[in-house]
């Protein structure tokens, strides 16, 4: 009679083992709970992490003689924490009694931070995350641990960010860490950050994070609504997150603006955008952007906005001269000689007595051997990746000068175009730029001037037919708002920033009190 108790005792536990892994495998809407047999839990946890070497499952005896049982991903937790703060409270405090998870959680264990769960699916995420479990037997509520530890890189600034004057510290991957960056910047209670789990084999933690009657509840829920219907395996990046969220998918153009920088991303907050942050990315994203965001640089807003302004021209001009230089060479020397100088005509056409190549194939034999060196720059080691680009560049250039293949003022001409894109701030911005350079391109090799005029009236009526979070993507240019202009094509003084932009920062328009204007005759009056 016994061995048939005990048979079907483990036929019990087997069922059970099996209906909970298969309901974890196929993601039933209802979650399955935890049992109150410590020795069915241990089974099913034993299926669900089978042949994984660095989970830990540690069974040992409370004080009260209860069984209990850890879980825990080994290299993820502070062991130290684990053995002084948890197990040896369980283990030797006499009046430890196991029937109530609470009364464990308030007065046994000495961490900062312990909560309960209920289900397997609970257990799997909180293991997942790098907190421990502890299960009792009889009970069916487990105890989640906040002990937490990993290696991470120190905060430091950006490589693909950096400036003169200005903070030096990014984001890094651990998403805590840049929530915490976060909070150093804007201390208000209004700092508000929501997050869920993306990814269903990831889990990963992504974080919204907004300021409360800043940012305009419509875009909040906006951006909260295109989260949630994001349905992947996994999201490692941030980037896989800017393609599932954006408007246009099949636009050249980035609609959401990435930055390391955490003042850039306060500075958005403080405008009444949304922040989106992904645990293990350093990239946080803004939205919605606008063109001019992206030409934008956190440096400008710490220098005098004279300095400011000036530079901010030299970015718009180097920008068209990264876009056009080639075509315009190209349609000068194919269709319109007589724009070029006659004298200069005269070196050009004896420049290129020997080239085998008409103008526009010789400019994109150019452009791509460019584009080749500059990714091969970014690819290589840090110690040898600029001397490979910078002596390639000269290497190449001269040979192919001296062979007759291409003439040198073509190598000037794709030499200034490669400079004048480094000016464009953003990397993905200035990406967009070189890859509108060959349309254009084959557009001034077959029609010259007109072609031209045909590429740059198709990019800006594309420009002018996007949006960002419903945003226009040329405002306040198109449409034209004169008092969002005083951060577009010029920087006005932080004084005159009155108030916020109108697309964004509706709902709290004042940024700052009037009359903010340094005086020598107002003293120290405010």
């Amino acid at each position: 009679m016994i061995r048939r108790f005990t048979q079907k005792m483990k036929k019990s536990n087997q069922n059970f083992k099996e209906e909970t892994v298969k309901a974890l495998n196929e993601k039933e809407e209802q979650p399955k709970e935890l049992s109150i047999d410590l020795k069915q839990n241990e089974e099913v946890i034993h299926a669900i992490y089978d042949n994984s070497f660095d989970i830990v499952i540690r069974p040992f005896s409370a004080s009260d003689g209860t069984k209990g049982l850890m879980i825990y991903i080994d290299g993820l937790c502070n062991t130290e924490e684990i053995n002084e703060n948890v197990l040896t409270p369980l283990m030797k405090d006499a009046e430890l009694t196991t029937n109530n998870i609470d009364t464990i959680i308030e007065q046994h264990l000495t961490i900062s931070e312990a909560t309960k769960v209920h289900t397997f699916n609970e257990l799997i995420e909180e293991v997942s995350s790098g907190h421990p479990i502890i299960l009792f037997d009889g009970n069916a509520t487990g105890c989640s641990l906040s002990v937490e530890q990993f290696e991470m890189r120190s905060v430091d600034e950006p490589e693909a960010e950096q400036v003169v004057r200005g903070p030096r510290d990014g984001f890094i991957e651990p998403l805590i860490v840049n929530t915490a960056l976060l909070r150093l910047r804007i201390k208000s209670p209004r700092l508000k950050i929501k997050t869920m789990k993306i990814g269903i084999q990831s889990r990963t933690n992504v974080a919204i994070a907004y300021i409360e009657e800043v940012a305009d509840s419509t875009l909040i829920e906006e951006a909260e609504n295109r989260l949630k219907r994001i349905e992947v395996d996994a999201v490692l990046e941030s980037g896989n997150i800017e393609e599932m969220i954006e408007d246009h998918p099949y636009s050249p153009f980035p609609q959401i603006l990435n930055t390391e920088r955490t003042d850039v991303a306060s500075s958005y907050l403080l405008e009444g955008h949304v922040v989106i942050l992904v645990d293990g990315s350093p990239m946080a994203l803004v939205a919605p952007t606008t063109f001019y965001s992206l030409m934008q640089s956190a440096e400008d807003y710490y220098q005098r906005f004279l300095i400011s302004t000036t530079i901010r021209w030299l970015r718009y001009l180097f920008l068209v001269i990264a876009l056009t230089l080639p075509s315009l060479y190209v349609a000068a020397l194919t269709y319109h000689h007589e724009m070029v100088p006659t004298a200069l005509m005269i070196s050009i056409a004896t420049g290129r007595e020997q080239i085998p190549f008409p103008a526009m194939v010789e400019a994109f034999l150019m452009e791509v051997i460019f584009e080749v060196l500059r990714e091969a720059g970014l690819r290589l080691p840090k110690q040898i990746g600029p001397a490979v680009s910078i002596v390639g560049g000269l290497i190449i250039g001269e040979a192919a000068v001296t062979a007759g293949i291409v003439s040198a003022p073509m190598v000037i001409v794709v030499a200034v175009t490669g400079v004048s894109s480094f000016a464009i701030p953003r990397y993905n911005a200035g990406i967009s730029i070189r890859m509108l350079r060959f349309p254009l391109l084959f557009l001034a090799g077959m029609l010259g001037l007109l072609g031209i005029m045909v590429g740059l009236i198709g990019i800006i009526v594309h420009l002018s037919s996007i949006r960002s979070f419903g945003v226009p993507y040329l405002a306040p240019m198109a449409p034209a708002n004169f008092s969002d202009m005083k951060d577009v094509m010029m920087r006005v003084p932080k004084w005159a920033q009155n108030t916020r932009p109108r697309l964004t920062g509706e709902s709290n328009k004042n940024r700052q009190s009037p009359q903010q204007k340094p005086s020598p005759e107002r003293g120290g009056e405010s």
